[in-house]
């Protein structure tokens, strides 16, 4: 059980928290931002050569709504995190300082607008992946799947979160950060520093949460025994043999 534990969970958890301290560009300065930034560069690296069989069967079997919905969601998230990657090297004032690349501000404009877009598809990520991330949990933890008021707890919890988020987009601004306006609103480091990280780790569970019970609701609301046999045996996988999640 270590092995997929630490590549499909412990993993991507490391990668989101050196995504979130790398925002946090105000607090640590340039230096620590481009360290984090290139070791979340390195494990979204290890984690793509993880999960390599998705990209060699993308182009096998039947696609339906949501197979398509989610390949184009994961196309759109491998796009934002190139343009973080490629305007990371041009923009680079520690890391990569020596290379012979002229700085833009414009492309640091646009490396900022896609890293907040980062953050809401990265947490849709999360959603589409929801299931499997649970079923590694109880796997983990031992926990069964029978227990009632475990499961409503967590969907209790699920909907407080939602409502966090809410609360963190508006705190922080994200609306306006994602449609590419300027705005002086920065977080003051000064006053507090543990909030931001909670605000924006509201920020991702939003959309994560949205989309897992968006696509549970819409899969089970789609006529068709095809549709519901692919989900019951997706389930099944993942809470009978997590490794393979």
């Amino acid at each position: 059980m270590k092995k997929p534990f630490v590549t499909r969970l412990l993993l991507p958890l490391c990668m989101a928290i050196l995504l979130l301290l790398s925002l946090a560009y105000w607090w640590l300065d340039n230096l620590p931002h481009e360290i984090f930034g290139t070791a979340m560069f390195a494990l979204l690296g290890w984690h793509i050569a993880v999960n390599r069989l998705w990209f060699k069967n993308l182009l096998r079997g039947r696609y339906d709504v949501a197979r398509t919905v989610t390949a184009l969601l994961h196309l759109v998230l491998i796009v934002n995190m190139l343009i973080l990657i490629i305007t990371s090297v041009i923009i680079s004032k520690s890391v990569l300082a020596s290379l012979p690349i002229p700085d833009s501000i414009y492309l640091r404009d646009i490396h900022w607008f896609a890293a907040y877009w980062v953050m809401i598809i990265v947490g849709i990520h999360i959603g589409l992946h929801w299931i499997r991330v649970m079923a590694l949990v109880r796997y983990s933890l031992g926990i069964s799947r029978k227990n009632r008021i475990a499961v409503w707890a967590l969907r209790l919890a699920a909907v407080a979160i939602a409502g966090f988020g809410v609360l963190s987009m508006s705190v922080l601004g994200v609306w306006t950060k994602l449609t590419f306006t300027y705005s002086l609103d920065f977080w003051d480091f000064t006053a507090s520093v543990t909030p931001f990280f909670g605000y924006w780790a509201g920020v991702v569970a939003l959309p994560a949460v949205v989309t897992h019970y968006g696509m549970s609701w819409w899969r089970r609301r789609t006529p068709g025994r095809a549709v519901r046999r692919t989900l019951q045996n997706r389930k099944s996988r993942a809470l009978e043999d997590p490794a393979s999640a």
